[in-house]
């Protein structure tokens, strides 16, 4: 059998900076989408229950690090900075009208949930992740430091690595972007096949099952698909391949640098 560790690198560079490493370090990612659910709600806090949840923002409202709910109009912004009684304070902002649904949320530093953006527990959102107006976050989801979750994307059981975009009307579900993935505009990441089947597919010469009948794409570090791609379920694609605009690209394992075209 082919080993995580002996192909890793033809993925995914750099994992070691991502705050669940110890979850990515040693699991094929297919393992990993099983655990992350159960991993996030072992590890994250709860929300303070002074932020609202299942109803839209009455306010915005400024989580500082340390925990503390603070509305906005009780600060003063400076610069990009936040001060509050003239101390400096860092945090994530929360738009009114976004939804929060459950408390095992946990939103860094830098972090901007927009207006009507909807978060579904459990998530984990690395600093300066932006979750964009119209968004759907379904749960089970977690993305490195300054990963985009755009208008109209859905997002859920996945994961997003550092500097991952899904900017405009995708779809990603069960599935890992790598570092610096961008999705173009209307992307979408299938993870079920018509006849329900298990995901299974061959990496140079090994056959591997899954034991999962949804499972959308693994996409190495710096891959990009054009607008309106299609990947079918268990696509996986090695750092810095391209998918060019349109493509229907199929399920199996393709190497780095792969330049898929219509």
């Amino acid at each position: 059998m082919l080993g995580w560790q002996e192909i890793r690198e033809e993925f995914f560079e750099t994992l070691e900076r991502e705050n669940i490493y110890d979850l990515l370090r040693d699991h094929y990612p297919w393992e990993v989408l099983k655990k992350l659910k159960n991993y996030l709600l072992d590890t994250l806090p709860e929300l303070p229950r002074s932020i609202p949840t299942e109803r839209p923002l009455p306010e915005t409202l400024f989580l500082t690090v340390e925990g503390e709910v603070i509305p906005l109009t009780e600060l003063t912004l400076e610069g990009g900075r936040a001060f509050f009684k003239g101390d400096e304070v860092k945090g994530a902002l929360l738009y009114a009208g976004a939804i929060i649904v459950g408390r095992r949320i946990f939103f860094e530093e830098g972090v901007i949930l927009e207006p009507t953006a909807y978060v579904e527990a459990p998530a984990y959102f690395s600093k300066h992740t932006q979750i964009r107006h119209g968004a759907y976050v379904r749960g089970s989801v977690y993305t490195g430091v300054g990963a985009v979750i755009g208008h109209t994307t859905e997002v859920k059981n996945s994961i997003l690595l550092s500097g991952a975009k899904a900017a405009h009307f995708a779809y990603v579900g069960d599935s890992i972007l790598g570092a610096q993935v961008n999705l173009g505009a209307g992307t979408k990441l299938a993870n079920l096949k018509f006849l329900k089947k298990e995901i299974t597919f061959e990496i140079k010469g090994f056959r591997f099952s899954t034991g999962l009948k949804k499972m959308g794409a693994i996409l190495g570090d710096r891959v990009q698909t054009g607008c309106n791609a299609v990947l079918q379920p268990g696509s996986l694609f090695g750092k810095e391949s391209l998918i060019y605009p349109g493509v229907t690209a199929p399920s199996g394992y393709f190497p780095p640098k792969t330049k898929l075209k219509a």
